[in-house]
């Protein structure tokens, strides 16, 4: 098992790693829409949900891969009236064919976070 870490993308808020390879899969960590420069979460849904692609995408170079060989997200909402909201986000990330996903309302995220994403990516080709 390989682990990665990004210093472009926010540093973890507990004891885990930002990405794990193991064999072809690189797990990802939950983002969060935290600026690594200010260490706090950006205003409003839109923005948190364009943020934390954009960590997913610095852990994802980290590791050597990009968004396009994202296989499976996992999306958490503290409203799920916002579902719309990130859809269109995530509708600005990603083409046909477009990764598995699911989406879950959550009472809290850590931070006072509104949305979390975790993802899971392939090195298979």
């Amino acid at each position: 098992m390989q682990s990665f870490e990004s210093n472009k993308a926010p540093q973890a808020v507990g004891p885990y790693s930002q990405a794990v390879r193991t064999g072809d899969l690189l797990y990802l960590s939950g983002q969060l829409g935290i600026d690594r420069q200010t260490g706090e979460l950006v205003d409003g849904i839109e923005a948190q949900t364009r943020q934390a692609f954009r960590n997913i995408s610095y852990v994802l170079e980290e590791a050597g891969l990009e968004m396009k060989d994202i296989v499976k997200l996992l999306v958490l909402l503290t409203d799920i009236n916002d579902f719309g909201l990130v859809n269109e986000v995530y509708a600005e990330q990603f083409s046909e064919p477009y990764p598995a996903r699911s989406a879950f309302a959550v009472k809290d995220l850590p931070l006072g976070g509104v949305v979390e994403i975790e993802v899971i990516a392939s090195y298979a080709k």
